[in-house]
């Protein structure tokens, strides 16, 4: 497996969750990354993105509430969730920033209650 993320939970809304990403050292170091969302009867979207050097973009959804990081040491990205609101609820997904993308896995799903 490339890419597994964890992390994911039944939160209630305003909540917080930390979701993790795991990598192989190669994708790591080579490959800007990202977290993405699907939500059930929607597109997988982009949420936040990480650069090789550490810059980060987030969706306007995202901002001000998550923050994306990554640890060289552990070959892992993250996904600090704040203030988590109900359309937050979705599976999450690690992955490249851009195509070609690696297998998705089956991601980790986020469920915000209200």
């Amino acid at each position: 497996v490339q890419l597994q993320a964890s992390g994911g939970g039944l939160v209630q809304a305003g909540g917080s969750l930390r979701l993790s990403c795991v990598t192989s050292g190669v994708i790591f170091r080579t490959n800007a990354l990202a977290w993405y969302r699907q939500a059930p009867g929607n597109q997988r979207e982009q949420v936040a993105t990480i650069s090789t050097f550490g810059r980060t973009d987030y969706a306007a959804s995202a901002k001000g509430r998550f923050a994306i990081s990554r640890d060289n040491t552990k070959n892992a990205v993250y996904l600090q969730m704040n203030s988590l609101k109900t359309e937050d609820t979705a599976v999450y997904y690690c992955n490249r920033l851009e195509p070609p993308y690696l297998n998705w896995g089956r991601g980790t799903q986020v469920t915000v209650s209200s």
